[in-house]
C-alpha cells in the first residue's frame, strides 16, 4: 500500500493549477477568515486548551515561531515517530499552523492557540531519500491507529489517494471505536474529469471537508460528492510551501487547510465542553453550519454547509444531543459506539473513547450546480456566512437533532 503518493490533490495545498507566490509580511491579515469568524470573540470562551490533535502529514516543524511550544514532541507514539518533526515540504507545518500556531514573529494564527499538536510523519507526494526512507516512513493506517491509543482527540488528515486503501480503513474504524474525530480533507479534484472524493475522507466515520472562499462558495477546485459533510475556508491564505520555512507562500489553496481549520474548530467546541463525546462534538458542528438549504438534504458540494462553531461557543447551555446516538449513523451504517467494545476487540492496535461521523458511498449522483462553474453553490445565508445577526437562539434550537440522510440521495 505504498500508493499515498498517488494524490488526490489534497496531499499540497497549493497545487491547484498555479504557483504560489512568495510572500513576507501582513500573514495574519491575509487570513480573512478570522474576522468573519469572529476568532477573537470565540477565544474569550475558548481558545482550544486541554485538547491535542494528532496532525498526520508530512511533518510537522516545532521550530516556527507560531509553533515554539505548541507541539508535543515526545508524544508521538515511537512506533511511528521516525522523523516526526522534520517537515519535508511544509505542509503538515502549515496545517498545525492553521490549527493550533500561536501567531508569534508575524506567522499563522491558528484558530484554536491554546490547542496541542501531536505530530505525526507519513509518505506523501515529495518525499526524498530513495527507497530506504520510504521504508521507515511509517504508513498512514500505522499512524493512525497509533493516534487512536493516544489521549489526542482529534486526528486531522489532509492527505487523500483515489483508491480506497483496506489497511486504512480498518484503522479509522478502529480510531472511530475509541472515540476520536477523525477529520479530512476530500481533494481538490474539482471540474476536473473523473471528480471524485479522495480517501480517507470517503470513508465512514471520517468528516470530509470540503473548502469554501471568502464569499461562502465553494472552491473551483474543490472536491465534490456524497462524502463531502462540512465545508470551511480554504483559499487565499498564505502557508509554509517547501522544506527551507524561509518565508510564507500566499495562496495555498486547498481542500487541506479546509480540514484543518475544521479541526480547529472542534477543538475550540471540545475545550469548551471537554466532557462532551465525540458524537456531541460532531452534531453541535453540523446542526450549526451556515446553509440555505434544507438540513436533511446536505448539498454535494458543501455537505452540511460552513462551520460556525462561534454559534456554539455563544450559549454555554448549548445542548448537543444525545451521547451515545452518532448524528450521520444512517449515512455510517449505525451507530459505532454501540458497538465499540467489540470493535476494539476485533482490531487490536499494533502501537500501544465513542464514534465518529462521516459517510455512505454515493451512488450516482447528478444534477445540480457544477462546482467550477460560474454558479457554483455557496452556504451563505441572510448574505453572511459567517455572522448570523440576530438570529443565535433561532439557530441555536437545532443543537439536539440529528441528521442521518443517505449519501447516495445528494444530487445538489
Amino acid at each position: 500500500m505504498r500508493a499515498v503518493g498517488a494524490v488526490v490533490g489534497a496531499l499540497s495545498a497549493a497545487t491547484v493549477g498555479f504557483a504560489p507566490s512568495a510572500v513576507a509580511d501582513d500573514v495574519q491579515a491575509k487570513q480573512w477568515y478570522l474576522g468573519p469568524m469572529q476568532a477573537e470573540q470565540m477565544w474569550r470562551a475558548s481558545t482550544g486548551k486541554g485538547v491535542k490533535v494528532a496532525v498526520i502529514d508530512s511533518g510537522v516543524n516545532p521550530n516556527t515561531p507560531s509553533l515554539k511550544g505548541q507541539v508535543l514532541t515526545g508524544e508521538t507514539p515511537k512506533s511511528v515517530a521516525y522523523r516526526a518533526t522534520v517537515d519535508y515540504k511544509g505542509h503538515g507545518t502549515t496545517m498545525a499552523e492553521l490549527i493550533a500556531g500561536t501567531g508569534a514573529g508575524g506567522g499563522l494564527k491558528g484558530l484554536a492557540p491554546g490547542a496541542k499538536i501531536v505530530p505525526y510523519r507519513i509518505e506523501l507526494r515529495g518525499l526524498k531519500g530513495g527507497a530506504e526512507e520510504k521504508k521507515k516512513t511509517p504508513e498512514p493506517e500505522d499512524a493512525i491507529r497509533a493516534a487512536a491509543d493516544t489521549d489526542a482527540k482529534i486526528i486531522s488528515m489532509s492527505f487523500g489517494e483515489a483508491a480506497p486503501m483496506p489497511k486504512v480503513e480498518e484503522a479509522i474504524k478502529y480510531a472511530a471505536s475509541k472515540g476520536k474525530l477523525l477529520i479530512a480533507a476530500v481533494g481538490n479534484e474539482g471540474g476536473k474529469t473523473g471528480d471524485r472524493i479522495g480517501y480517507p475522507a470517503a470513508f465512514e466515520y471520517v468528516v470530509g471537508v470540503a473548502a469554501s472562499d471568502e464569499s461562502g462558495t465553494v472552491s473551483q477546485f474543490s472536491s465534490s460528492g456524497g462524502y463531502v459533510d462540512l465545508a470551511a475556508p480554504g483559499q487565499d491564505f498564505p502557508g509554509w510551501c517547501d522544506a527551507s520555512f524561509r518565508s510564507y507562500c500566499d495562496d495555498m489553496n486547498g481542500t487541506s487547510s479546509a480540514a484543518a481549520i475544521t479541526s480547529a474548530s472542534a477543538a475550540l467546541i471540545w475545550s469548551a465542553h471537554p466532557d462532551w463525546t465525540v458524537n456531541q462534538v460532531t452534531r453541535a458542528l453540523v446542526d450549526t453550519a451556515g446553509r440555505k438549504w434544507p438540513k436533511n438534504d446536505p448539498s454535494k458540494y458543501l455537505g452540511y454547509g460552513t462551520i460556525r462553531p462561534r454559534l456554539v461557543l455563544a450559549n454555554p447551555d448549548y445542548n448537543a444531543g444525545p451521547a451515545n446516538v452518532d448524528p450521520l449513523a444512517k449515512e455510517n451504517e449505525g451507530n459505532l459506539l454501540a458497538k465499540s467494545a467489540t470493535s476494539a476487540k476485533q482490531s487490536p492496535s499494533p502501537s500501544s473513547s465513542a464514534s465518529t461521523p462521516s459517510q455512505a458511498p454515493e451512488k450516482g449522483s447528478t444534477g445540480g450546480t457544477s462546482a467550477a462553474g460560474s454558479s457554483a453553490e455557496s452556504s451563505n445565508d441572510n448574505s453572511t456566512l459567517w455572522v448570523v445577526l440576530g438570529a443565535v437562539a433561532a439557530v441555536l434550537v437545532v443543537g439536539g437533532g440529528g441528521v442521518a440522510v443517505a449519501r447516495a440521495r445528494r444530487a445538489r
